[in-house]
């Protein structure tokens, strides 16, 4: 069943774009790949100070590129009409298209956080194409706004050790409830 199933999308996808229709099982495959995606990223921000990773081969001039024709732009807290409007869309479309052949699967569809404190949740969440979200997360990384996340992951997990550390030392302090048995022959 399931390779028939994969057959028929690898099939699906192989058509002209003309001939798509809005197929819901196309669509709920490409929300749940674009979910792990966003998934993964986070839980990735939030286990590695985000100062240090590189998200492509291609970070350098990703960065450059985006900085150079997006000066202004506030990347903390997106303005979605900043990547929405018409205007936007006419200032992005040269900077995405630079990258075609840079960058695989370039103008995909992807998940990007409005705000960059915050999770994927969906009042936060926004679709973006995998250029974008790689040119504004490379920017947030390398300019310290992913940075809280990170900060904020590693106070959690150091407090849920402390709190476990904190639960093995109370117990040790408790005297240890001696077997009866052994109780009866240590006084023999």
């Amino acid at each position: 069943e399931n390779a028939g199933e994969l057959m028929s999308v690898a099939h699906s996808l192989s058509q002209p774009a003309d001939s798509y229709v809005n197929d819901p099982n196309l669509e709920m495959m490409w929300a749940m790949k674009a979910y792990q995606h966003a998934e993964i990223y986070f839980n990735l921000i939030c286990s590695v100070d985000p100062k240090f990773l590189k998200l492509t081969r291609e970070d350098d001039q990703i960065y450059t590129e985006f900085r150079k024709q997006f000066r202004d732009l506030k990347i903390d807290i997106l303005d979605p009409e900043k990547l929405k409007s018409e205007a936007a869309k006419l200032q992005w479309r040269p900077f995405c298209l630079q990258f075609e052949t840079l960058i695989e699967d370039f103008n995909y569809g992807t998940l990007l956080r409005l705000d960059c404190s915050r999770d994927y949740v969906e009042e936060n969440t926004i679709f973006a194409t995998r250029i974008q979200f790689f040119a504004i997360e490379i920017a947030r990384n390398r300019e310290g706004y992913n940075t809280v996340v990170y900060e904020r992951s590693t106070k959690a997990k150091a407090a849920n050790v402390d709190d476990k550390i904190i639960e093995v030392s109370t117990n040790l302090e408790e005297p240890l409830d001696q077997p009866a048995a052994l109780a009866n022959t240590a006084h023999s």
